[in-house]
């Protein structure tokens, strides 16, 4: 999790899965592929498997520690509706998220997407 974000519309990220698996064409340029490799080199914890879909069961406390309100950019290293994050754990997320409404929870549009094509599925 960071606090700090470069993105504007962003204040914070959280991400309680990191990896996912490339489906299309438009994941030849993934960001978070490129970031997970680069983070994973540096040594850091998180991203020991590179870019290998991970679920972090232990970064769900963390808004709750967050002090003051934050726009947060959840799961901007991977797909929290990827079809391999059982359902169980995407409601945990939820339930985070609903518990913490001081923060603005924000998705990418494209992980919308698949979130609603996992449901319809």
């Amino acid at each position: 999790m960071s606090l700090r974000s470069k993105i504007d519309w962003t204040d914070s990220t959280w991400n309680p899965v990191t990896g996912c698996t490339k489906t299309s064409e438009g994941c030849v340029n993934c960001y978070a592929a490129r970031m997970a490799s680069r983070l994973q080199k540096m040594g850091s914890a998180k991203y020991s498997n590179g870019f290998e879909l991970t679920i972090h069961e232990d970064c769900l406390d963390d808004p709750y520690s967050w002090k003051k309100p934050n726009r947060v950019f959840v799961n901007s290293m991977s797909d929290l509706f990827h079809e391999d994050v059982p359902f169980e754990f995407i409601s945990k997320v939820f339930q985070v998220m609903n518990d913490n409404q001081q923060h603005i929870s924000k998705f990418s549009p494209s992980v919308r997407k698949g979130f609603v094509l996992r449901l319809a599925a």
